[in-house]
């Protein structure tokens, strides 16, 4: 975990290196400007860990207004860097053409304060776009029919919610949107899969009591995912079943008789130590295939193993890139989709782009959503 918080921040050094030396080539600063600029660039690379740090001493008001800094600057980094980027192709593209056919583009050529200028006021707008797309919060729906849901019932509806990361930055607010999508849908049962909270949570007062209210009259279950063990699992084990929910860990339950819902750890416990041997495939296999069955798996990976042993996987993780164009990044890691995609063996997985942000709190062109499946009876 050192090793990778390193390298995180050794390449993140790299960016605001890259940013200097824009601002260096197109504005003449002064020794003092300087000084300023290589302070406020080296505070911005250690914000993560000065959160953290404030955080985890009782600090809370100086972490949340840090983070909210730190992470709002390292989203306009990002960008930045990616519309910078563009503008050194075009650049690129111009010079080689130009020795290509003798000829001479410097007229095409932006100038060294337009190479700053441009990317800059390109980010920026993304970026206040972006915090208006992370509070625009979607509802997706998804049907499923199968002979499995029972004729008398004829349909059960599901809310999920994934990847929420209540913590210093997604709270009360952002909550009760993403809740009143739930409401609204008027679910049979709620699920979580996985990163309900977000790093340290040891001041989300009132987060779970409003969880709580939510009325699921065949119950609300959770799974962990990652961030559950970066939080400290027994706190955020704690908030989870204070918000009601009932946490599948390596468990099988039968719900309403009707319906099979298997939770498993996310794989990030096994490395912490905190999660139990049991596979994935045998806790399949104890199940009755005369019933849907449902599995709740934070990471979108679907095992060989058990292939043909459950009907429709849920799961969340990837927050569908969250800022293009990271979603084609995060494809080379989990090559599926953020929606319905039928598997070869007839199963279903479900790939939810999450309902709340992680690092910096904006999305683009990957807006949070409150999914609502409904199982329908099919005759046959």
């Amino acid at each position: 975990m050192i090793v990778f918080l390193f390298a995180i921040l050794f390449l993140y050094g790299l960016l605001h290196l890259y940013i200097y030396s824009k601002i260096k080539a197109a504005i003449a600063l002064g020794t003092a400007s300087t000084v300023i600029l290589i302070c406020f660039m080296a505070i911005m690379v250690l914000a993560p860990l000065f959160v953290r740090i404030s955080e985890r001493y009782g600090f809370e008001s100086l972490a949340r207004h840090l983070s909210y800094v730190g992470y709002t600057w390292m989203g306009l980094a990002f960008l930045f860097f990616l519309c910078s980027l563009l503008v050194d192709i075009y650049r690129m593209i111009i010079y080689g053409g130009g020795m290509i056919f003798k000829a001479n583009p410097l007229s095409l050529v932006p100038s060294a304060q337009a190479a700053l200028m441009v990317p800059a006021f390109m980010a920026a707008a993304i970026l206040l776009y972006g915090f208006f797309e992370a509070v625009s919060i979607r509802t997706e729906r998804v049907m499923i029919q199968s002979p499995k849901i029972p004729e008398q019932i004829g349909k059960i509806t599901i809310a999920q919610i994934s990847d929420v990361h209540l913590g210093l930055i997604v709270r009360h607010g952002r909550l009760k949107r993403i809740l009143r999508e739930v409401e609204r849908a008027r679910p049979d049962i709620l699920v979580s899969t996985g990163d309900l909270v977000d790093g340290q949570i040891d001041n989300l007062r009132g987060l779970a009591e409003l969880m709580s209210d939510v009325d699921a009259p065949h119950g609300k279950f959770a799974v962990t995912g990652n961030h559950e063990f970066y939080a400290g699992l027994d706190q955020a084990l704690r908030f989870t079943e204070k918000a009601g929910f009932t946490i599948l860990r390596d468990e099988v339950l039968t719900v309403g008789g009707s319906l099979n819902i298997i939770g498993v750890d996310d794989p990030t416990g096994k490395r912490f130590g905190l999660s139990g041997g049991i596979s994935e495939q045998a806790l399949l296999s104890t199940i009755s295939p005369e019933r849907f069955t449902i599995l709740l798996k934070h990471q979108p990976v679907v095992d060989g193993n058990s292939a043909g042993l459950f009907d429709l996987q849920l799961s969340g993780h990837t927050h569908g890139g969250q800022v293009f164009p990271f979603n084609i990044l995060v494809w080379l890691f989990y090559p599926v989709n953020p929606e319905l995609t039928r598997l070869e063996n007839g199963s279903y997985l479900y790939v939810s782009k999450g309902s709340g942000t992680w690092g910096p709190p904006i999305r683009f062109l990957s807006p949070p959503e409150v999914t609502i499946i409904e199982l329908v009876h099919k005759h046959g």
